[in-house]
């Protein structure tokens, strides 16, 4: 029964089940509400519960209906405190990434799948909200979980795109700075939780969950515009390599932040010459004494510094003092952390699945599986993310 997978948190397809759907006679609302007491649907009234579980239905008639808007809002009453609240139902919207997009993706040249996949704010049908996209090829479920959903997996279960792998869920009324990660229900019925591989923002470590990032909001400077009219071809350039962590510290030894580092390490190198400034690794990572050679997190400037407009703040110093900015950048290899990207459904998916060739066993690595398109579209169009 599509209601007791539900329940057991197994069910493939939600939106099956959960939604709007016609019915004899009418129209059925379902909704599967695990912390709620009660459940009204707006415009309609109050929904019922089902026998032995924590679904919630509404039978109507077409005039009934009629008077329940197409993104309809669902209001409940919460367990255990009695607080109220409001959202309009995910599971009231069609799916939202493009076939075109899906088929790039698993032939290997999306370029900008950031755009696709993680955690991306959206306004659809004039509702706001996050659409939510992972890659998590054969396994029976995928949810978002976060501190909107009681990190409940049966709360917000993901729609499934097939063979592309894809799994994806509009949620409206997330903000920027929400937490989330993944719950991924294996083959083997293990259920694991993983941050996004595409995740823009990180909580700062040991805190391991992603963020949702607000959308483009920095005013950069004109420095990309002046350089379209320089002769940087033949003149000549040198590098100021450092690592952002140990430069220089403050005097209670804590880290500078991005908007520190650009304040007094911009300055610094200018006055020494130097043409650029390279960073050791500033993607996320969990161990502060690998440097950042050991990534968790590759679309996310790491979070011990500030957040990812502080870092463009700081890139966009150095631009305009004249100093390019290099960053090192590690597609070799990635750590055996549980929370992000090893055995990210139980089993090799960004690693290759032969442990002679998935593992760096002097580094204590996983090795990426370069022989799959998905793969390489996640390490090529990283790349191109931090250029952009």
């Amino acid at each position: 029964m599509p209601l007791n997978r539900l329940q057991q948190g197994t069910h493939h397809d939600p939106f099956d089940y959960l939604g709007r759907h016609p019915c004899e006679g009418g129209t059925v609302v379902r909704a599967y509400m695990p912390s709620a007491e009660k459940v009204e649907l707006v415009g309609y009234g109050p929904m019922k519960r089902m026998k032995g579980s924590d679904a919630f239905v509404a039978t109507m008639t077409d005039k009934q209906a009629a008077k329940v808007a197409d993104h309809y809002t669902l209001r409940w009453t919460e367990k255990g405190d009695g607080s109220r609240h409001e959202m309009v139902s995910p599971y009231s919207f069609q799916p939202q990434i493009g076939e075109l997009d899906l088929h790039l993706f698993n032939e290997g040249k999306h370029w900008q799948v950031w755009q696709v996949l993680g955690a991306n704010m959206r306004e659809i049908d004039g509702v706001s909200g996050c659409l939510f996209a992972v890659w998590a090829p054969a396994v029976p479920r995928v949810s978002v979980v976060g501190n909107f959903n009681g990190w409940n997996g049966r709360r917000h279960p993901m729609r499934s795109r097939g063979e592309s792998g894809v799994w994806e869920l509009f949620i409206p009324g997330l903000q920027p700075g929400d937490a989330y990660k993944y719950e991924i229900l294996t083959e083997d019925g293990a259920l694991l939780t993983k941050t996004d591989p595409y995740a823009r923002r990180m909580a700062l470590r040991p805190d391991t969950v992603s963020i949702i990032a607000a959308q483009k909001t920095y005013a950069w400077g004109k420095w990309i515009e002046q350089r379209e009219h320089s002769d940087w071809q033949h003149r000549p350039s040198s590098a100021y390599e450092v690592h952002a962590g140990s430069w220089r510290l403050k005097p209670d030894g804590s880290f500078l932040s991005y908007r520190e580092l650009a304040d007094q390490l911009v300055d610094y190198v200018v006055n020494l010459g130097y043409t650029h400034i390279e960073l050791m690794p500033v993607m996320e990572h969990p161990l502060d004494e690998s440097w950042g050679y050991q990534v968790s997190g590759y679309y996310a400037p790491t979070s011990r510094f500030g957040e990812p407009d502080d870092f463009r703040y700081f890139v966009d110093r150095c631009h305009q003092a004249g100093l390019g900015v290099l960053l090192d950048w590690v597609p070799a290899h990635f750590p055996k952390d549980e929370f992000a990207l090893a055995r990210f459904i139980g089993k090799p998916l960004y690693e290759h699945a032969d442990p002679k060739r998935g593992e760096h066993r002097d580094w204590g690595t996983l090795i990426f599986d370069y022989g799959r398109n998905e793969v390489r579209n996640f390490l090529i169009a990283n790349a191109l993310y931090w250029i952009e």
